[in-house]
């Protein structure tokens, strides 16, 4: 009997070979098949659902390196015969003006305009969580129920402002609204993270001697970090994609951002360079993608955090 108990001790297994753990209940193997089904039912459409989002970026790939005269009514999804010709007319640019001025325009809208929502919604959102003062909840109330506005329906207002003011054509009205606080979801965003921060801390920055603006920057502002960089990449990439703003304010193409400057690419009276173009919206994203890709770890934290852990 020892030597018998010894050996289904060791290998898991009775001396008849019929094992050590006896019949295999069938409701747990049931539920286990159906567990393995289920991971691949949700895996096999996880991946659908990534062809179905990825394949216009792949097809926009592909457009790049086809000719121009290939691109328009063909179903290849891959060129037959690639060529870099369109790339090489992006890169001379058009109407006499090169495609480095597009960036350049690009660059400092999205550099401008992250400096101004940044700034400004850190400001407001100090005020609003940390400071007590009167009509604070209704003023809060109201910002947040701009949220509720389409922009469209401030176009006309907005363009008759600023026309009066003679700042049509410029990028003020791009970027005036940035540095006013006026981007509520950021400002919402900056408050809820701040309120989350212990006013323990204000306190001791209080019995040291210093104001609000002292605690606003050296104690609120670094532990306010991860809510400021999701602001900066979320405003970067809106504004490095904006479209129906610039359109409706400037006239001048020397000033014209990338996603303006594309459309200048089809004419409807001329031959239009789908080449040139599919080239040049390639050459957008690339910005776009590599400054996600580096603050990419900061977005996520900055989205998860809701407040300080310890």
């Amino acid at each position: 009997m020892n030597a018998e108990a010894d050996v289904t001790v060791a290998d898991g297994r009775r001396p008849d070979g019929t094992g050590g753990r006896g019949p295999r209940d069938p409701a747990r193997a049931q539920a286990e098949r159906r567990r393995r089904w289920g991971s691949l039912w949700w895996h096999l459409g996880a991946l659908t659902l990534l062809v179905v989002i990825l394949y216009p970026v792949v097809w926009v790939v592909s457009a790049s390196f086809k000719p121009s005269q290939s691109i328009v009514g063909s179903l290849d999804l891959f060129p037959r015969e690639p060529t870099v010709d369109n790339y090489q007319r992006a890169a001379e640019g058009l109407a006499g003006i090169s495609v480095l001025r597009f960036f350049w325009n690009s660059a400092v809208l999205a550099v401008l305009a992250v400096v101004g929502t940044v700034a400004s919604s850190a400001l407001a959102g100090y005020a609003f969580a940390r400071l007590r003062f009167r009509g604070r909840t209704a003023m809060f109330v109201l910002m947040i129920s701009t949220l509720l506005l389409p922009f469209h329906v401030l176009i006309v207002p907005q363009y008759a402002v600023f026309q009066r003011l003679g700042l049509v054509d410029t990028y003020a009205p791009l970027l005036l609204g940035k540095f006013l606080a006026a981007e509520a979801f950021f400002v919402f965003l900056m408050v809820q993270f701040m309120r989350n921060i212990p006013h323990e801390l204000d306190e001791s920055a209080r019995i040291d001697g210093a104001g609000h603006w002292r605690t606003f920057w050296h104690i609120v502002l670094p532990l306010s970090r991860p809510a400021m960089i999701t602001t900066a990449i979320f405003t970067f990439i809106w504004t490095w994609n904006d479209f129906l703003a610039p359109l409706i304010y400037l006239s001048t193409p020397d000033k014209y951002p990338l996603p303006l400057a594309l459309q200048l690419y089809i004419d409807q009276t001329t031959l239009s360079d789908y080449g040139a173009l599919m080239a040049m919206s390639m050459l957008a994203l690339l910005p776009v993608i590599g400054f996600f890709l580096f603050f990419q770890r900061f977005l996520v934290e900055g989205v998860s955090t809701s407040g300080l852990k310890g």
